[in-house]
């Protein structure tokens, strides 16, 4: 072998070792580029999911400061009467339009009355305020639904007879578990059951409810007459000189639209909610409001018997 086959060799290795480190450093370039184009692929979509949930929550939030905002409203209104009639016996005192210290002995009387009653619509509005806010803790465990209703029977059933409305309660079977606090699901169910026969010039009252095992809930269902539950209640914030005054019934005791907003918080705080429909039953053509409550299903694996509670209304 002469000595221009070595300088043939030299050359070939030389240009072999350069093609060999150009395609190692394009791969290295490669395999740098690789995952960053991996990482910015799925970035579109998960983009858009970020901005889907973000509008949601801006949705929720929205819905959630109309509540609070609607909440304080009715709140409002529904203090503004009672304290009106409380100034209003004021008046007639420091006026001196008491014909004589017993009327004016009378008067003070029925004013102490309605401060009471004031104080206890504001506690009953209070109480529902500080469970939402976690100041009074709620005992969530798994409930029978049977005993609930059973209890809600024996507490609504003479207010119903002395009405003379019927009140249903359908049976419910012993293995469904609830996920609620005992009292205050019972307080609730109690609440409904008592605005309906109060609003009620007619009709009967039906309590019954179901099982969805896809969505781990219990549907809870109140038909009342259509009248019962009105679906929307105006609220004047500004009361009008000429709107007609109050019943005294009206006046010492929340309204149904104030009872079905706390009964609404206390589910919310609960895990649950309140809607209301308006159906027409299979037997006959009336149209009926329909109270639905979703409330979670207890899972069987953690449902343990809990003593019944004492039974406070």
């Amino acid at each position: 072998m002469n000595w221009s086959n070595w300088v043939y060799i030299g050359v070939g290795l030389v240009l072999g070792m350069g093609l060999s480190q150009l395609l190692a450093r394009s791969r290295n370039n490669a395999s740098d580029s690789s995952p960053i184009e991996s990482q910015e692929q799925p970035s579109v979509p998960e983009l858009l999911q970020e901005i889907k949930q973000t509008q949601l929550a801006y949705q929720m939030a929205q819905e959630m400061s109309q509540f609070k905002a609607g909440f304080l409203a009715r709140t409002t209104h529904e203090l503004r009467s009672p304290l009106n009639s409380l100034i209003g016996l004021h008046q007639l005192i420091l006026s001196d339009l008491c014909e004589n210290p017993e009327e004016e002995r009378e008067f003070i009387q029925q004013a102490h009355e309605k401060a009471l009653k004031l104080l206890h619509l504001m506690d009953e509005i209070l109480s529902v305020a500080r469970t939402e806010y976690g100041t009074n803790k709620l005992n969530i465990q798994p409930r029978s639904l049977e005993t609930i209703f059973q209890e809600v029977k024996d507490l609504t059933y003479m207010l119903a007879a002395n009405r003379n409305f019927s009140l249903r309660v359908s049976p419910v079977e012993p293995k469904i578990y609830v996920l609620a606090d005992h009292r205050w699901l019972r307080q609730v169910l109690v609440n409904l059951v008592d605005t309906a026969i109060k609003q009620m010039e007619e009709g009967r009252i039906d309590l019954s409810s179901s099982v969805s095992h896809t969505s781990n809930t219990v549907h809870i269902y109140l038909d009342v007459p259509s009248h019962a539950f009105p679906k929307s209640e105006p609220i004047d914030l500004i009361q009008n000189s000429n709107q007609p005054p109050q019943s005294k019934d009206e006046q010492d005791n929340l309204s149904p639209g104030m009872k079905l907003l706390l009964n609404q918080t206390l589910l919310d705080v609960m895990g649950g909610k309140l809607e209301i429909h308006s159906i027409t039953t299979k037997e006959s053509i009336e149209q009926l409001t329909r109270v639905q409550i979703f409330v979670p299903l207890a899972i069987p694996e953690t449902v343990v018997p809990q003593p019944i509670e004492n039974q406070v209304v």
